[in-house]
């Protein structure tokens, strides 16, 4: 069983390996659909949540009647590369999580990743976004630099939806590096759009998150590091893999 650790006002879920993990979020996510059927749900991307939303693809096989009026918003996307680019999170959440819960158009606010202006592609989704009300349930992953969506390290974060330099570190990203066309900026999500969600998933995984994840549980609040934004948030839940905790007796 997953051990649950509270500090302070965030609850920590240390699972036994990926697959725990896995299950544990799927199960949280599927709780909080059935519990307000509309709900407005904002999506990262990545390998670390693949099988969280394949397993959210078995239940709605199971139960589909529930996954009928969930709002889906893209949490970010790389700019600069054609939609079809298999790196694009668009292409990602399209098969892992769109098609599998029969997510149509009505129901999906997403950033384009070629806009032709991204200035007034940021601002079109502000304005989508605005009229959906603020996201019930936000999905979000840790960044080795600490990222939340592209909000990157910096002196000052962005409240709201912008242009986002990438960092180097981002760059570097699996999905990045399997684009086929040159990766220019992120567009993504602002903190403050993030923390007005009414509450918040961080699934982490992997031992090379290890480090990353201890500065993060220091408790020590930076924008240098933007993960750490999500202390001052009331209602966060951290989902993470014993390879990211080897020692979870020293927490």
């Amino acid at each position: 069983m997953p051990k649950e650790i509270l500090i302070k006002n965030l609850c920590l879920v240390v699972a036994d390996d990926f697959e725990q993990m896995s299950d544990y979020s799927a199960n949280l996510i599927y709780d909080e659909i059935h519990h307000k059927k509309d709900l407005l749900i904002c999506t990262a991307t990545g390998s670390t949540l693949t099988k969280t939303y394949d397993l959210l693809s078995t239940k709605y096989n199971e139960n589909s009647y529930t996954f009928e009026n969930i709002r889906i918003i893209k949490l970010d996307e790389w700019g600069g590369i054609p939609m079809s680019d298999p790196a694009t999170c668009e292409v990602y959440l399209q098969k892992h999580l769109l098609s599998p819960l029969n997510i149509d158009s009505s129901r999906f606010i997403s950033f384009a990743s070629n806009p032709d202006n991204p200035e007034q592609e940021i601002k079109r989704i502000s304005e989508k976004f605005s009229k959906e009300g603020d996201i019930d349930l936000c999905i979000l992953g840790m960044g080795v630099n600490g990222h939340l969506g592209f909000n990157e390290p910096a002196e000052h974060l962005n409240a709201n939806a912008h242009i986002a330099k990438l960092a180097d570190t981002t760059k570097k990203h699996t999905m990045a590096l399997e684009a086929e066309h040159e990766i220019k900026y992120g567009l993504t999500l602002g903190m403050n759009d993030i923390m007005r969600s009414k509450k918040i998933l961080l699934v982490v995984n992997g031992s090379h998150k290890e480090d990353p994840f201890k500065k993060f549980l220091s408790g020590e609040i930076t924008t240098k590091f933007p993960v750490t934004m999500l202390w001052m948030h009331p209602n966060v839940t951290v989902v993470c893999d014993r390879e990211v905790i080897p020692d979870i007796n020293k927490i």
